[in-house]
């Protein structure tokens, strides 16, 4: 039940002379308070401003008047309102503290919105905060993962303390014609870097803190990679992969033959790795061979090495380094893989089962050079020189890729014997030696000509 707000005051009746029994009207005078109004009609009209200024008066209130408050027993004054009443002075001062109140009340509500309305304007259309030049100095690895876009590059870069933030590194990548190249990777960057020096070093490839094996690429080339990233002693990698070869994840098929130059070739397998400040010769050795042994076991390459007449499946592996080191493309890499297994048949009496392919000889040598003297590489005793020893060297000569292992599997079945690139662009398979003979000649002619000769 609601509570009557007026249940204390005391508005007593009183008899009028003319209309006796009659209630007074206690609101009709000028000094009256208005009457009380309902709840929900309270302080919906403001109070009438006085004209009407009052005499100034070095006389205290109720001097001459009388009517201070207080009983001055003329007997005028209904006794209900005695001590009720307020002069003209308390009451308007009680109306500017309201206003006082609402005002600093209204202020506070428009300097707030004003605030945020302010920061709100200033994060959508003022420049976002950024730092200035290349950087302090101090270095971070920064990891930025596949598939992120520029908006979680800026963010994962604000968090290393490289940008100012994140909008300084998506506005700069946008306005780069190159932005939006950003690869995924390690990248070491500078703290407070400008968004536009961020960009600026994460579009350029070289920037990333990855090694990158190459399809054919030698364990050799792989070994001087790894050491200059990781900036160890030159050597040290290889020292590392001979003397713990059996302990980076070989395939028990792969590493048993003591002939072998690198148990590891042929196991590093193409693609890229991104370093990190806990990156070591072992553990991307290890990475790089498990993942070349996942590949070899996705591809079936045992059970395929039967198909093929190979001893085991390290010929494979062996056969798809020879074409990805002679071929150029698919195409290649496929009518390379059936002069291989052509020259191996015992029926081949042309070349007497020897593939004769410069690239062994060139491995076993440690070189790559395309002109040498053919007598001494057929006189070089070496179990990788397919120039002197019958069929396949003992073991790969590179790290083969994908395009050359799926090539070797299933070869062109052309009957090709021969090949030469006499432009040094195209490769021509031929089926007989005259054919061949011919275009040896014209690569010869070439060279002469090339040489000056």
């Amino acid at each position: 039940m609601q509570t009557d707000p007026y249940a204390g005051a005391d508005y007593a009746q009183h008899p009028s002379a003319g209309y006796p029994g009659e209630t007074p009207d206690l609101y009709g005078t000028a000094e009256a308070y208005p009457p009380p109004q309902p709840p929900g009609r309270r302080h919906l009209e403001p109070e009438p401003v006085e004209q009407e200024e009052e005499p100034e008066s070095d006389l205290p209130v109720g001097g001459a008047g009388g009517r201070d408050g207080e009983d001055d027993g003329d007997g005028d004054e209904p006794s209900g309102r005695r001590g009720g009443r307020t002069p003209k002075g308390g009451k308007k001062k009680r109306s500017g503290t309201a206003c006082l109140l609402a005002a600093a009340v209204i202020l506070g509500v428009v300097g707030g919105g004003g605030y945020y309305g302010y920061s709100y304007i200033k994060a959508r259309f003022a420049p976002a905060e950024d730092f200035a030049g290349e950087g302090a100095g101090e270095v971070v690895d920064v990891e930025i993962p596949k598939g992120a876009g520029l908006g979680q590059m800026g963010r994962i870069l604000k968090e290393a303390g490289v940008v100012a933030s994140a909008q300084a590194f998506v506005d700069a990548a946008n306005a780069n014609p190159k932005g939006k190249s950003i690869q995924p990777g390690v990248y070491p960057m500078n703290k407070k870097m400008s968004g536009a020096a961020a960009v600026a070093l994460m579009i350029d490839p070289t920037k990333l803190n990855v090694i990158t094996v190459t399809e054919g690429m030698r364990n050799s080339k792989v070994y001087e990679a790894i050491d200059k990233k990781l900036s160890k002693p030159e050597g040290t990698t290889r020292e590392i992969a001979l003397r713990d070869a059996k302990n980076l994840g070989l395939p028990a098929w792969a590493g048993n033959n003591p002939k072998l130059m690198d148990p590891l070739e042929g196991f590093l397998f193409p693609t890229r790795y991104d370093l990190s400040k806990d990156s070591t010769p072992e553990s991307l050795l290890k990475q790089m061979v498990k993942n070349a042994t996942d590949k070899y076991t996705e591809l079936g390459i045992e059970a395929k090495a039967k198909e093929l007449g190979l001893e085991n499946p390290l010929q494979v592996v062996t056969v798809a380094s020879l074409v990805n080191a002679e071929g150029k493309n698919h195409d290649d890499f496929r009518k390379m893989s059936e002069v291989v297994y052509n020259r191996m048949k015992k029926t081949n009496d042309v070349t007497n089962q020897k593939i004769e392919f410069d690239s062994t000889y060139n491995y076993a040598k440690n070189q790559s050079e395309i002109n040498f003297n053919l007598k001494e590489a057929q006189a070089f005793n070496n179990p990788y020189n397919t120039h002197f020893i019958k069929g396949l060297p003992v073991g790969p000569i590179g790290n083969p890729g994908m395009d050359a292992l799926t090539a070797t599997l299933n070869p062109d079945h052309g009957g090709w014997m021969f090949f030469v690139s006499v432009d040094g662009n195209t490769t021509t398979f031929t089926k007989t030696y005259d054919e061949h003979l011919k275009l040896v000649a014209e690569f010869q002619e070439r060279q002469k000509q090339k040489n000056g000769g």
